[in-house]
């Protein structure tokens, strides 16, 4: 789905899983930096938008998502995520209750098969499934910023406020994008927003996943996954990792050189240093990206016995690593 927003001066498409939005408008940094101080928009009108409505809609969902559904009050955000039976992730829900509908938003194109998964497991329970992503947009507002939540004249359903410590996203009608962008820019692209991302250390589905991540080596244990429940699938794997083992990878944040020209692109190969190109591969880079003040950046996995001082390289840019997830 193209964004109408792409028409804007500057506008440079993403590619990849971000594709139909704008990559940037033209300065990626004061983008950045716009952010950072709480001003302006990121259109997120890619992603993917569902509702779960129905009274029965949060003990259903507490069956089937890694977080505590059942006493979440109206408007506080969560997040969740749905795994495999062998306990990988498969899906990350970004969520908030209204008092009468779940909102989620998710992976862009995800929804499809995530709402099919669901449809399969209403049983008997009072809850109806539906893609509002044709006609529902998501806004992020950073944190601070002052931009006032539209109304919505002439018709029953508000706009839906999703808050966070990074800031608010918004559930915006889709033909009310191009005026709120107008009325609440200055309009910063994706790779703004995921630069950002990088720095707070925040996986994302896709980038920082592949067929066998499980939850304990991304630090979503706490914030995604919630450990006094189980009835979901995948529970078996993260209770046994949590009381009996490790992770046998870790997230890190890594500080990348500088002087290099290129960023490390995903899936680059992580080596301790000492031991060169030609060293045993350790880890790889998840999501790389330039920062307005911390320069280039990125995320990686690596095996989680690597020593948490270790100098690495990414490809052939030399590294050094905080740790995120503990070994």
């Amino acid at each position: 789905m193209k964004s109408p927003l792409l028409s804007q001066p500057g506008a440079v498409p993403a590619e990849g899983a971000d594709e139909g939005v704008a990559a940037h408008y033209g300065d990626i940094f004061r983008e950045q930096r716009a952010l950072a101080d709480g001003t302006g928009l990121v259109d997120l009108s890619h992603r993917g938008v569902l509702t779960v409505t129905g009274e029965d809609r949060l003990a259903w969902l507490h069956l089937l998502l890694t977080q505590h559904m059942t006493e979440l009050p109206p408007g506080r955000a969560t997040e969740a995520l749905i795994l495999s039976a062998n306990g990988h992730v498969e899906h990350a829900l970004y969520l908030v209750d209204t008092g009468d509908t779940v909102w989620a938003h998710v992976e862009p194109g995800s929804q499809e098969e995530l709402i099919a998964y669901l449809e399969s497991m209403k049983f008997f329970y009072r809850v109806e499934v539906a893609d509002r992503t044709d006609d529902i947009a998501v806004v992020h507002l950073p944190a601070g910023s002052i931009a006032e939540v539209p109304e919505t004249p002439g018709t029953t359903e508000t706009v839906v406020v999703r808050e966070t410590p990074h800031g608010r996203d918004l559930f915006l009608p889709r033909e009310r994008l191009e005026s709120y962008a107008a009325a609440n820019g200055p309009l910063a692209g994706v790779l703004a927003y995921e630069a950002l991302r990088v720095e707070a250390h925040r996986p994302r589905v896709g980038f920082e996943t592949d067929h066998r991540t499980i939850p304990h080596e991304l630090g979503w244990i706490g914030t995604a996954v919630h450990l006094q429940k189980g009835c979901y699938r995948g529970q078996e794997t993260v209770a046994r990792v949590q009381n009996l083992g490790k992770p046998p990878r870790r997230l890190v944040f890594l500080h990348l050189d500088g002087s290099e020209v290129h960023l490390p692109a995903a899936g680059t190969p992580i080596r301790l240093a000492a031991d060169g190109e030609e060293g045993r591969q350790l880890g790889f880079v998840t999501t790389s990206a330039r920062h307005h003040e911390l320069g280039p950046i990125a995320l990686a996995l690596v095996k989680r016995n690597v020593p948490v001082d270790a100098a690495l390289i990414a490809g052939t840019t030399a590294a050094s690593q905080e740790t995120v997830v503990e070994p």
